[in-house]
């Protein structure tokens, strides 16, 4: 690991936005990442999460305009030369996708990609490079790696496909792992072992995570703060302790109502109406308000500020959630919420 004592955060997003052909996509995104936290970033398609970083690690196609500030040990970032950029992607930001089938190289062994990034990443060549990958591929759970080692991606299952990503992702020696979706594409199970892999990786190296998901039981299970997004903007964040008991923001607690029960009697999911909107059309107010069950005219005309609350949250809301609902909203945390 390659980590500064001197700022308990390892990366700090100020004011970052992004323009896309003239239309803004990601409004002033303000967001910490304290060295070895995993943070959850959550909220429908087209909030703005994988966005924000790509944004962060300069990863967006030329016609995004990005500006803001992207600071890792409080070295800039945005707008950096490329040569700065490749120290820090790989490095000390690895980052991994939903879809392991279109990252990895169909017509290279697995075995070359790995020793690929740790040339790259960390000067290793040869058997040093050999054994190292031998021994990524064994901490991430890959069986047999020394007889699997020269096979190519379509040799293997999607969640072995995932678990060579964050060999991959590894070798760098990373401080920060961004994890973009990992388990949607995959089965139950196998996602209950790739949670389980990403815990026991950030208690073996100290790094961090930020873990971008829709499934909220899932980052329940690996964070221990939650970033809830909606339409480029941040309206809720707190400890998973916080937003799974007492979600304050109406578009939260939507999500929440939106989780099937597994106990008592079946009820009818409540669904939040509507979708996203377009980025072309926001309301002038709050993003939320056309969707939002609490809603007043006022809402449609003012935005409301991300403001931080008495117990630490941030919330951007004017008219939060009561405590009462907030009371129903604790008896259905999904299981494995922790408490």
């Amino acid at each position: 690991m390659k980590m500064s004592s001197a700022n308990p955060n390892l990366v700090q997003l100020r004011d970052l936005n992004v323009t896309f052909d003239g239309v803004e996509v990601l409004h002033g995104i303000d967001l910490d990442v304290a060295k070895g936290e995993a943070l959850g970033l959550v909220g429908e398609s087209g909030c703005g999460k994988s966005v924000t970083w790509l944004a962060a690690l300069g990863l967006l196609p030329g016609k995004a305009a990005v500006t803001g500030s992207v600071r890792v040990d409080g070295r800039e970032l945005c707008g950096a030369r490329r040569s700065a950029l490749e120290e820090i992607r790989g490095g000390r930001i690895a980052m991994i996708f939903q879809d392991p089938s279109s990252s990895l190289n169909p017509v290279l062994s697995v075995g070359r990609q790995i020793i690929e990034a740790l040339r790259i990443h960390r000067g290793l060549r040869g058997e040093a490079a050999r054994a190292e990958a031998l021994r990524l591929m064994d901490v991430v759970g890959i069986p047999a790696p020394s007889r699997r080692f020269d096979l190519y991606p379509h040799e293997f299952s999607g969640g072995q496909c995932q678990r060579l990503m964050i060999a991959m992702a590894l070798a760098g020696e990373p401080d920060l792992l961004v994890a973009d979706e990992p388990t949607t594409a995959l089965d139950a199970t196998i996602q209950a072992q790739i949670l389980d892999l990403l815990n026991t990786l950030r208690a073996e190296t100290g790094m961090a995570l930020v873990f971008i998901s829709h499934d909220l039981g899932a980052v329940s299970q690996v964070c221990e703060r939650v970033c809830v997004m909606y339409a480029g903007r941040i309206v809720e964040e707190g400890t998973v302790a916080q937003l799974f008991s007492e979600a304050r923001h109406p578009y939260t607690r939507g999500l929440f109502d939106a989780i099937p029960r597994i106990d008592g009697s079946r009820e009818r999911l409540l669904a939040i109406p509507g979708t996203v909107p377009n980025p072309k059309h926001l309301p002038e107010g709050c993003s939320f308000s056309p969707r939002c069950p609490r809603a007043v005219d006022a809402c449609g005309r003012v935005r409301p500020p991300l403001m931080t609350q008495d117990d630490g949250r941030r919330l951007a809301c004017t008219r939060p959630v009561s405590a009462a609902a907030r009371g129903e909203a604790k008896r259905r945390i999904p299981q494995g919420v922790m408490q």
